[in-house]
């Protein structure tokens, strides 16, 4: 494939090099004269010194002859002229990464649609949701990265006090948003139908927006929603803000050390589920006088590396029960992985390497990624991107004649995810997410991306 990355930074280069050793012809446009330099002797990439934001050195790059443009720059304006050039000149996909949330809101205007973004990333919001996962879902199966946060599927046993015990699927009338994608009972494992009766000590596994999921959860297991956790997160930074919407539940005691005061009001004003503490979180009379040692999580999410895992180490010495700490650059990645389970943190994100792993699933030519695979029976969930030419391509669900034990639970269209009805139409270039049972995947492929 031919792929031109506009921005040679963290994750621009990070990119064109597993691109171009996959064996792609890879086009990079920088605006820094060592970067090109750099960039010339490291990979095996075409080297374009200029503006991303420029026609000229857009047409330069040959994004007329694409399949896919990249703009990867930290500047989102940057980014949003580039892609919309890139499409007018004649890309046939952009991917566009962009930081500020603003652009995300489409209350007003839809920012993708107006500018030609087939695909918008952000960076931050990918980060919160790789932190999020464990707090909000210990034992949740690792599906929201494709959702980007908007759709998540969680794996809980049923309480006997449920009300629920004993009733149909079919009886619990759920949110249009909420599918069961798979139940364990004993040695008994299988997708289940509206049929389906639930029993006490059933392993469900639910896909559907969290809140929705949320309320669900106090209804089929509420001994499960009772418990409170104590969440403390050092730097009121983008990654910080985008976490803090993904915990809005009740059940999260929230509190932000941040060495701004006009940051932390600006903040406290709109988050009020949250407690926001002026200070130097690498401070140990603060994070003592804070009781650091009695949270259950405590994430290190300012913009400076060696502050995270200064502050992400003491916190765990000082009895922390689960500590995560967000690495901007990869200055020291290789080593603190190594060191991790020494060091005591339990996850350390990559905002580059999450946005470069979103990426490379747009752009995969495999006909299918397997997110998860249960470890009781032979059932996988897959992505598969839907070809023109697939037989379920501009058909209905309902019109769909899907192999047995297999159900769609999320639909991933240019501007929208969700779970999708009955009535929602799968088209060419959407991404399904299938629970499957391992011997239907052959005839799945031969449906949507034969």
């Amino acid at each position: 494939m031919r792929l031109v990355i506009a921005g040679a930074g963290e994750v621009g280069a990070y990119l064109a090099g597993v691109l171009s050793d996959d064996g792609h012809d890879v086009a990079v446009i920088d605006s820094d004269l060592e970067t090109c330099r750099r960039l010339d002797e490291l990979y095996n990439v075409r080297v374009v010194l200029g503006n991303g934001g420029s026609a000229e050195v857009l047409k330069q790059a040959k994004v007329d002859q694409c399949d896919y443009f990249l703009a990867m720059t930290s500047d989102d304006k940057t980014n949003l002229i580039a892609s919309s050039l890139a499409k007018a000149i004649g890309a046939a996909t952009v991917i566009t990464r962009i930081h500020d949330s603003t652009y995300a809101d489409t209350s007003h205007v839809n920012y993708q649609v107006h500018f030609g973004i087939d695909f918008m990333l952000n960076p931050e919001m990918l980060s919160a949701v790789d932190l999020a996962k464990s707090i909000r879902n210990p034992a949740r199966v690792a599906v929201e990265s494709f959702a980007r946060g908007q759709i998540e599927a969680q794996r809980f046993e049923i309480d006997d006090k449920s009300k629920c015990v004993g009733k149909s699927l079919r009886e619990l009338k759920l949110h249009q948003q909420v599918r069961f994608g798979y139940l364990a009972r004993g040695e008994d494992h299988d997708v289940p139908t509206a049929d389906t009766i639930l029993e006490a000590g059933d392993w469900v596994t639910v896909f559907g927006p969290s809140n929705e999921l949320f309320n669900l959860r106090s209804q089929l297991a509420p001994r499960s929603t009772k418990f409170e956790q104590k969440i403390v997160i050092f730097g009121a930074s983008e990654v910080a803000v985008a976490l803090l919407r993904l915990l809005g539940s009740p059940r999260f005691k929230i509190r932000i050390i941040e060495q701004k005061g006009d940051k932390c009001e600006r903040l406290a004003a709109r988050f009020s589920h949250a407690t926001f503490i002026n200070g130097d979180g690498t401070s140990l009379r603060l994070m003592e006088e804070e009781q650091i040692g009695n949270a259950d999580y405590f994430i290190a999410s300012t913009s400076e590396d060696e502050r995270n895992i200064l502050t992400a180490v003491q916190a765990k010495k000082l009895g922390c029960k689960h500590v995560q700490a967000v690495l901007n650059k990869s200055d020291y990645e290789d080593i603190l992985r190594n060191m991790q389970e020494t060091l005591g943190i339990e996850t350390i994100v990559s905002p580059r390497k999450v946005t470069a792993q979103e990426v490379l699933r747009y752009i995969s030519t495999e006909p299918y990624v397997e997110l998860f695979r249960f470890p009781e029976h032979d059932t996988r969930i897959l992505e598969i991107k839907v070809r023109e030419s697939a037989p379920a391509a501009g058909k209905q669900l309902r019109e769909i004649r899907w192999p047995p034990h297999s159900v769609a639970v999320a639909l991933h269209h240019k501007f929208d995810v969700r779970v999708p009805g009955a009535d929602d139409k799968i088209l060419a270039g959407d991404r399904v997410v299938v629970i499957t049972r391992s011997e239907n995947i052959r005839e799945l492929v031969k449906l949507l991306h034969p």
